[in-house]
């Protein structure tokens, strides 16, 4: 049966790693896979999880499994993050979470649940958006369109174009949404914005899904959860994936969660039960290590205390390479303008380098970026500044690049 089989193309993105981790230059430089690094180039383990990991491994005395929805305490966790800022309590008693193996685990599970009770559902993506976000929901066989998002030229939101597409979306219809520093561009809707989105999807009829993996990297743990506190006023039945791969450095632990808001603390009870089917008919329950670190850093009021510290440490960090690499660029003489580098939030920046000088970077420096022009920003430090914007100086001189 397998001799039919033929080869699968590489992952877009860990693909990339690949060639990158077997490239035998000394001066490589990774910009491609979206996991955070210090100034060292390392992808470090929280002060704040590996003192909550003594703590569990003192007191831990069993590793049976987990119930299908996860541990209830973590739940809570999840729940305290996403209503950073304040709702009403009637909302409260109507969100329900279960914990899933990561914020992909977390998509899958809603596209099966979707897939299952609505499956006449159109799911609409950005242009662009994260490369997994239409394999995740067309794998479970749900019909995915998209919605203008990004104004190339101008490095900039597309609003009017993603309003107007919004305006024809329809009942049943789920709109996917970066909750905060949008992967792969790094911009963001504004406030003001994010009250159009929750008014046209009110009149429209259509289900907002969050999708929140950064929280705390673009402005604040509250800031950053304005947009979905935008789309909970407005009581809008919604789901969320949250993950804490990046805001816990917790990437191969694989710690998510999927939220439901419904219209009735009877209705969540429901979608709870059935969201819980669908886990069951997947991986059964959820790993509890992760999840475990996460609770007991809530718990511990000096935990939770250095771990929002190291949060913002890193959001600063963030911030500053931004300034550091536009200012290099301008530096270098470099007539073409990055300075949207600056307005970008999180981790990624839609540069603006085309394919060619992307292929360029990679074959003549060992510089690796995604295929869009995606860059990484936690992968620069002031170590390798200085040799990227020579050598995007050098691509961008190419008659090739002009």
């Amino acid at each position: 049966m397998f001799e039919a089989i033929s080869e699968a193309p590489p992952d877009a993105i860990l693909g990339l790693l690949e060639a990158y981790r077997q490239d035998p230059n000394p001066e490589k430089i990774n910009l491609s896979v979206g996991v955070y690094q210090d100034e060292e180039g390392r992808t470090p383990v929280m002060r704040s999880v590996k003192a909550a990991e003594e703590q569990i491994w003192k007191s831990e005395s069993t590793k049976s499994y987990l119930g299908i929805a996860g541990a209830p305490e973590y739940a809570s966790v999840v729940q305290e993050m996403l209503l950073q800022g304040g709702v009403s309590k009637s909302l409260r008693s109507r969100l329900v979470t279960v914990q899933t193996p990561g914020g992909t685990g977390a998509l899958r599970v809603a596209a099966d649940f979707l897939s299952q009770h609505f499956p006449q559902s159109r799911v609409w993506l950005s242009t662009p958006t994260w490369p997994n976000h239409p394999t995740i929901f067309s794998a479970a066989g749900l019909e995915v369109l998209t919605y203008p998002y990004f104004e190339a030229e101008k490095h900039a939101l597309d609003w009017s174009g993603m309003a107007a597409a919004l305006e024809t979306t329809r009942p049943g219809d789920v709109v996917v949404l970066h909750g905060c520093c949008h992967n792969p561009t790094g911009v963001d809707l504004a406030p003001e914005q994010w009250r159009q989105v929750a008014e046209i999807l009110d009149k429209t009829g259509a289900m907002p899904l969050l999708d929140f993996a950064y929280q705390g990297f673009g402005e604040g743990l509250v800031e950053d959860a304005a947009g979905l506190r935008e789309l909970m006023n407005r009581e809008l039945d919604m789901l969320v994936a949250s993950s804490f791969s990046k805001n816990f450095g917790l990437y191969r632990d694989r710690v998510g969660a999927l939220s439901a808001l419904c219209s009735t603390a009877e209705a969540g009870s429901a979608v709870l039960s059935q969201i819980k089917r669908a886990i069951r008919a997947n991986y059964s329950n959820p790993p509890a290590h992760g999840a475990l670190i996460v609770s007991t850093v809530f718990q511990d009021e000096t935990l939770r205390g250095e771990w929002e510290q190291e949060v913002a440490e890193i959001r600063q960090r963030l911030n500053g390479v931004r300034e550091m690499f536009a200012q290099a660029l301008e530096a270098e003489g470099i007539e073409r303008d990055f300075s949207h580098i600056r307005r970008q939030r999180g981790m990624f920046s839609f540069s603006g380098l085309e394919p060619n000088h992307i292929a360029a970077l990679r074959e003549k420096y060992s510089i690796y970026m995604v295929g869009s022009g995606r860059i990484n920003v936690a992968g620069i430090n002031r170590q390798n500044i200085g040799p990227l914007c020579r050598a995007i100086k050098e691509v961008l001189a190419e008659p090739t690049g002009r």
